[in-house]
């Protein structure tokens, strides 16, 4: 017969986490579970036999709904997310290089993988858009090329039209980013070869940014080990024709009109991997990450090539934040700006330059409360011996609670989650393909 699932959460109050229920349907499920365990009423669905708003439920690895026929070898998983709770539960988006993985479980506790899609494949970045529930992941095969698909809720995923157009002469490489716009429907694509694709109809067709595309000097552009890519993007709150972008290796790229035209800034970086008699001239700029502060939106904190950075200007000009101010390291891929306040900040430095590992064998993420001006190392629960660890750009992010919850993942196949804004970690999953990009659905 079927078996439900409960998170600790849930198991704690019905004294059990599996529970086998002669059930046809979820619905017949659900009603049974609250029957055998009166203390689970109200948690799951209302007073009218309705889920909860807060509530998913899965059967084996898709989600379901209340009508959703249940046959004898099926899993039932429950996936709580009580409002306003510090327990309330995650659901988390991990691309990896053999598929798109979903988890989900309790804040600060272990995830479970609850779908799996794309197997074999390059998931090399997976998102959701928080105003719709529409999913969003981009996916690359060695033999049929990548290409970017959407999923509405409760729906399956279905391939979008992101493309080259042929008179541009060039072929998608790699989708790297996929960010919610301010405009109603807008949302913003950044690919390999470096270019930025606009969607105005929640990403079901895209047309690429010609302004940006045929800017001049672009034939210059150079691309870092990953290729000339596109892989930051950052909307200012509510202004949709404001944008900023970074391209490694070709700087920060910001638009006020909508991107009818754009404007290059990289005062203040040193790019310590150029000869220094060549700096006045290279175009070379190689940006890991970028990301604006929501509350302070002129203020963008950066992971460079050598380098932390902040701008105050909209990213016109930059201040090194890691010389003497407590980093072991000032090279790395990921970058973190808390949502709500605009001072603090997370890296997770790496050895530069060929290593690319957590320095020491420990694995520490850094925060700054001022600025930059001071970095601490946040380390509770992670390992801190032979953890020789490597975090890739988009494989950290936040889910915008409060406390702030952190999350993130490593090639070598851990995910890494914290409830309390890096002050205490856990090791969520374990044994996941290597980890390209997490965020949280």
């Amino acid at each position: 017969m079927p078996v439900v699932h409960l998170p600790s959460q849930l198991a704690s109050r019905a004294g059990v986490a599996e529970i086998p229920l002669d059930a046809a349907s979820v619905r017949e499920a659900l009603a049974s579970l609250v029957a055998a365990h009166p203390p689970l009423a109200g948690w799951v669905t209302d007073e009218r036999g309705r889920l909860r708003q807060h509530v998913s439920v899965f059967v084996n690895d898709r989600r379901a709904d209340l009508d959703t026929a249940l046959a004898a070898a099926d899993r039932v998983h429950v996936v709580p997310a009580i409002s306003g709770g510090s327990a309330a539960a995650v659901r988390l988006l991990v691309g990896t290089r053999k598929g798109l993985f979903v988890l989900a479980g309790e804040r600060g506790g272990d995830l479970d993988v609850v779908e799996r899609w794309f197997e074999g494949q390059n998931a090399d970045f997976a998102t959701a858009d928080r105003r719709s529930g529409v999913e969003y992941t981009g996916v690359s095969h060695g033999q049929y090329g990548p290409r970017l698909l959407r999923r509405e809720p409760g729906g399956d995923w279905e391939q979008t039209d992101l493309a080259f157009p042929e008179e541009s002469a060039a072929a998608l490489e790699r989708v790297w980013s996929v960010e919610a716009g301010e405009a109603p429907g807008q949302l913003w694509a950044g690919v390999s070869p470096a270019a930025l694709f606009e969607s105005r109809d929640d990403g079901r067709t895209w047309v690429l940014n010609r302004a940006l595309w045929t800017v001049p000097g672009r034939a210059d552009w150079d691309g870092g080990a990953g290729g000339l890519c596109l892989h930051s993007i950052c909307p200012w709150p509510g202004e949709p024709r404001k944008l900023a972008v970074a391209v490694s290796a070709a700087g920060v790229w910001r638009t006020e009109d909508g991107g009818e035209s754009w404007t290059w800034g990289v005062d203040g970086l040193v790019p310590r991997y150029v000869p220094e008699e060549a700096r006045a001239e290279t175009t070379t700029y190689c940006v890991h990450h970028m990301e604006r502060c929501p509350r302070r939106p002129e203020r963008l904190f950066m992971q460079f090539h050598g380098g932390v950075y902040r701008s105050d200007d909209c990213g016109a000009s930059w201040v090194d934040l890691s010389t003497d101010s407590g980093l072991p390291a000032d090279f790395g891929f990921p970058l973190v700006a808390d949502p709500r306040d605009p001072e603090r900040a997370y890296v997770i430095p790496l050895i530069a330059d060929v290593d690319r590992v957590t320095p020491d064998g420990k694995l520490r993420v850094y925060t700054t409360a001022n600025a930059g001006a001071a970095w601490t190392p946040l380390a509770g629960g992670l390992p801190q011996q032979d953890a020789w660890l490597t975090v890739l750009r988009q494989a950290f992010a936040h889910d915008g609670r409060t406390p702030l919850g952190l999350y993130f993942g490593a090639t070598s196949g851990e995910l890494f989650a914290s409830a309390d804004g890096g002050v205490s970690w856990s090791t969520a999953s374990r044994r996941l393909p290597p980890v390209l990009s997490v965020r949280c659905g």
